[in-house]
């Protein structure tokens, strides 16, 4: 049984190297995230400038087929994947289309005049390329796996952090508020960093656990889980994130915005035709789903799972996940052959989506914006504030100068981030090969300076 005073240095020493991993990744983590809590206002900003002429009084307004065809006349060969209907009246449409011979996607901006606006590549939208800087370091999979790793580590940082500073018998200062006037910077630099730790702390664990269904590593595992415990109503789930275990065969999952070209189908036909398109997209107008609103045709590749079935399908992609619903209609007639709202998913799925609708800064407007920056912001004085407290307290010429390693056995260590690891799969991959590089190296067998 280790003493208290054992205890807490081998906390702080591990504290400390999790810092110098994560503390890069927090800097840039929390100032991405931030901006990206913005994604409407950028996204109505960027879009500002492809409205096209505006719609005079009594000018004919172009048909969604007129605009469907407009957007195919400028790629030849590619198909429809979708179309977002436009925000209100005088508004463009976007016209999402796969290039052929798996080309990409390309996004049309076609005006309410007809006029094609813009065609553009999805990933070159200002609002993408931060999410993709933000999830992936703009790497790829590889990148990923290294932001959900940091992510992992974060979460121990601040779980090890809080018995830091747990208070045993002192007084509120230094623990609820900062000793701005005490002697010596050091310590203003401990309170900052601590007390700023304290109060941040359970928005940021929200952040980072809300965060985990984007990623390749934990969200794999839980699709795994998700799909054997039959913790589905209907569907596949409706976030990204994971490689994919419940596709059908022959089929992976594709985001709404990526994945590999669509084939066309006869529905492709009858639209770019002008047969039953306009009358699906009066039936979707009446629904008053929240903006963006998409229709896809039948047969289209599907957000996160196999492709559309013979149905057009009317889902809306807005960021506060409770408002979303979707909506199929018969190719032939259509008829309504299908609605799900929030309240037909599974439980597991509502709470999921409640924490992405957190963590993008949508579930109840500018507050939850407000409170996401300020969380970002408090994440940064915590990184920078850790960083002067580590150069102040370090010998020069002592290298990294970390926390005194404990005369116990270093078991216990491994131990406090054995149970989190198991919940955390890279984590638990970093850890292991943490431990290899101890046994063969023996880094943590020689005693750092105190």
């Amino acid at each position: 049984m280790m003493d208290r005073s054992t205890l807490y240095r081998m906390i702080w020493r591990w504290h400390f190297y999790a810092g110098l991993f994560v503390i890069p990744f927090i800097l840039l983590l929390a100032t991405t995230g931030s901006l990206f809590l913005f994604k409407p206002q950028i996204d109505a900003w960027e879009e500002s400038a492809w409205r096209g002429p505006p719609l005079q009084s009594g000018a004919p307004v172009a048909s969604p087929d007129a605009q469907v065809a407009a957007a195919l006349a400028v790629a030849p060969g590619a198909t429809l994947r979708s179309y977002r209907l436009p925000r209100g009246v005088g508004e463009p449409a976007a016209v999402w289309l796969d290039l052929p011979d798996g080309g990409g996607q390309r996004e049309v901006f076609v005006s309410a005049t007809g006029q094609v606006t813009v065609i553009i590549n999805p990933d070159q939208r200002w609002s993408n390329w931060l999410q993709r800087l933000h999830g992936s370091l703009l790497l790829g999979r590889a990148g990923g796996l290294l932001v959900e790793t940091a992510a992992s580590w974060a979460i121990v940082l601040i779980l090890s952090g809080l018995y830091l500073w747990w208070p045993r018998g002192r007084g509120l200062a230094g623990v609820v508020w900062p000793r701005l006037s005490a002697a010596g910077k050091r310590l203003v630099w401990r309170d900052l960093h601590a007390v700023t730790g304290f109060w941040v702390s359970g928005l940021a664990l929200v952040l980072l656990v809300s965060g985990l269904p984007w990623t390749d590593g934990w969200a794999t595992a839980f699709r795994m889980v998700r799909q054997q415990a039959g913790w589905v109503n209907q569907g596949s789930q409706d976030w990204k994130g994971g490689m994919v275990v419940e596709a059908a065969p022959g089929h992976a999952a594709h985001d709404h915005h990526g994945g590999n070209a669509s084939t066309a189908s006869p529905a492709d036909s009858r639209m770019t035709q002008g047969q039953n398109f306009a009358s699906i997209v009066a039936l979707s107008e009446r629904e008053r789903l929240p903006f963006p609103v998409i229709i896809q045709p039948p047969h289209a590749p599907s957000r996160f799972g196999p492709p559309n079935g013979p149905d057009w399908k009317l889902s809306s992609e807005a960021q506060n996940r409770p408002l979303i619903r979707t909506v199929t209609y018969d190719a032939q007639t259509g008829a309504v052959t299908g609605r799900q709202g929030f309240a037909d998913k599974h439980p597991i799925d509502r709470v999921i989506n409640y924490g992405i609708a957190w963590h993008e800064g949508q579930l109840f407007g500018w507050v939850n914006q407000l409170i996401g920056v300020l969380t970002g912001l408090a994440l940064i004085a915590i990184a920078i504030s850790g960083s002067i407290m580590w150069w102040r307290r370090r010998t020069p010429g002592s290298g990294l100068d970390a926390p005194p390693l404990p005369t116990s056995r270093r078991r216990g260590l491994l131990l406090l981030v054995v149970i989190p690891a198991l919940f955390l799969p890279m984590m638990l991959i970093s850890l292991i090969i943490v431990a290899l590089v101890d046994h063969v190296i023996g880094w943590e067998n020689k005693p750092a300076s105190a």
